[in-house]
């Protein structure tokens, strides 16, 4: 990895998300908008990775799949508009933008900007560990989707009294994990590695668990795109989700 990987993947991130902050103040129809966010955002995405990595492979998801990722030692995974839904949405500011460094065999650099946030987290100035609460320790707090949460993540908030918290894309999710503003992030119904690469990347480097929910590592740059589930989370409660993970999946199988 270059030195300055780390900065170009926040770079990229912070103005691929001021283009969408400006196409969004244009207003009009909203599935308009949300198309034209998609295709603004990742053709300035690639065509910048194309002019500042000229000999890396660019894997996103509104672009057709290259084979040659599979051989490559530097794949960049990028989500041009991660919450394309939130996006159309006048005064919804959980939507992101993705920007991820794949290499030798994982993630090695990341940036999810949160454009209507005005803010950028990556990995070139990792944000600081959450710090553990004051006194008595409350009620985990799980982000979910707020359209579709899975119904095995309700199961495990009734086995540990769990608050869910309903919340947009999945950078989002991931960042509001980062920021201390929830304990975990728990999803089980399946998505794409440009979904959660770069929010993976930042969670780590904040100090983060980030793993399957079986407590297996992540993958990347994978001949099959599909993930199946993920847990980021605060380390102190890693080992309390699990668990109850594994007492949930366990009774449904039974």
């Amino acid at each position: 990895m270059t030195g300055d990987d780390h900065v170009l993947a926040r770079d990229l991130a912070g103005q691929a998300g001021q283009r969408l902050l400006e196409l969004r103040a244009q207003g009009g129809d909203p599935d308009v908008l949300r198309k034209a966010g998609d295709r603004l955002s990742h053709e300035f995405l690639t065509a910048a990775l194309a002019g500042r990595r000229p000999g890396d492979v660019v894997l996103s998801e509104e672009g057709a799949d290259n084979p040659a990722r599979l051989a490559a030692r530097r794949v960049w995974i990028v989500d041009p508009l991660d919450g394309t839904r939130e996006f159309g949405e006048p005064g919804r500011a959980d939507w992101a933008v993705h920007v991820a460094l794949w290499e030798d065999g994982d993630l090695t650099a990341g940036a999810v900007a949160l454009p209507a946030q005005g803010t950028v987290l990556s990995t070139a100035e990792p944000p600081p560990p959450p710090q553990p609460q004051d006194g008595a320790p409350g009620r985990i707090r799980i982000v979910v989707s707020r359209s579709r949460p899975p119904g095995f993540v309700r199961n495990i908030s009734g086995l540990i009294d769990a608050e869910l918290v309903p919340l947009g894309s999945a950078g989002a999710k991931v960042a509001a994990v980062i920021n201390g503003e929830v304990d975990a992030y728990v999803h089980g119904g399946g998505f794409y590695e440009w979904d959660t690469a770069a929010p993976v990347a930042v969670a780590r480097a904040a100090g983060l668990h980030a793993s399957r929910i079986d407590g297996s590592a992540l993958a990347y740059n994978q001949a099959d795109l599909l993930m199946p589930d993920i847990l980021v989370c605060r380390p102190a409660v890693a080992g309390t989700l699990l668990q109850a993970i594994r007492e949930v999946t366990n009774a449904a199988a039974s």
